[in-house]
């Protein structure tokens, strides 16, 4: 088993699967290594690994190259993250100019972006109230930024230009003009007393332990309560009765 530093210049999504471009006795190569969660959660058993790693291209690794189970070819293995330049290039841009360019691509089911110029690719966030793009606007160039920058585990790419529900316009208008709303109430648990505000399609929840026992009691499914929106973003909403302010963290 021989070890061997390279750079990934390839990452199928679907399959789980990284070819890493290296150099051996000055001759380039390309091998062929699994990257998935399994495979991860061995190596930080073994202790290879502190922290699972969502691997992109330009991820300098160290690995190990041995035979494959079938024996007809070589494999890298114990694939372990080193750095990446190129993303630390596109973090020092994003705190002048988080401002980017790249390609909407989907892959399992979910959708990422690939920037044009380092072909790193970044998982997309969206707003649970927000209108997904359709196939016809996959492999599109998109303007994009990046959130979380100063946290490279947690970066997600987010769209400058996006579509909502109408019941999320309504919320905003609603939100803006301070309009109290008679939400109607479809659950109640211990805890929580949770509220359809717009539709069924704008949800919001309110804790018990913020209003009176005996109130709480009167209460049903399909009663409704008098609110107002006093924070609402792309994924967040709170909500306050008439007389107790309460939080609400989208429920995703």
């Amino acid at each position: 088993m021989t070890e061997a530093t390279g750079k990934i210049s390839f990452i199928n999504h679907q399959k789980d699967y990284a070819m890493i471009e290296y150099e051996q006795s000055g001759k380039k190569k390309t091998i062929k290594g699994i990257i998935n969660e399994k495979v991860q959660a061995g190596q930080r058993e073994k202790k290879l690994l502190k922290k699972p790693h969502q691997y992109i291209i330009g991820d300098v690794v160290k690995f190990n190259i041995k035979i494959a189970d079938r024996g007809d070819r070589m494999m890298a293995t114990d694939i372990r993250f080193m750095y990446n330049t190129s993303l630390d290039e596109l973090l020092n841009k994003a705190k002048t100019e988080n401002r980017f360019t790249g390609y909407l691509k989907m892959a399992d089911g979910k959708y990422f972006i690939k920037e044009i110029g380092s072909y790193l690719f970044f998982p997309v966030a969206f707003s649970p109230w927000q209108i997904l793009p359709n196939e016809q606007e996959l492999n599109e160039p998109v303007s994009f930024f990046l959130e979380n920058p100063e946290k490279k585990e947690k970066i997600t790419a987010a769209l400058f230009t996006n579509s909502y529900i109408p019941e999320f316009h309504t919320a905003v208008k609603k939100y803006k003009n301070k309009t109290l709303i008679e939400a109607e109430i479809y659950r109640i648990t211990s805890h929580s007393i949770y509220l359809d505000l717009v539709n069924n399609k704008i949800l919001a929840k309110i804790s018990t332990s913020d209003l009176d026992p005996l109130y709480i009691k009167k209460l049903a499914p399909g009663d409704k309560i008098n609110v107002l929106i006093t924070y609402l973003s792309k994924s967040r909403i709170v909500v306050k009765t008439v007389n107790d302010q309460v939080g609400f963290n989208n429920m995703g």
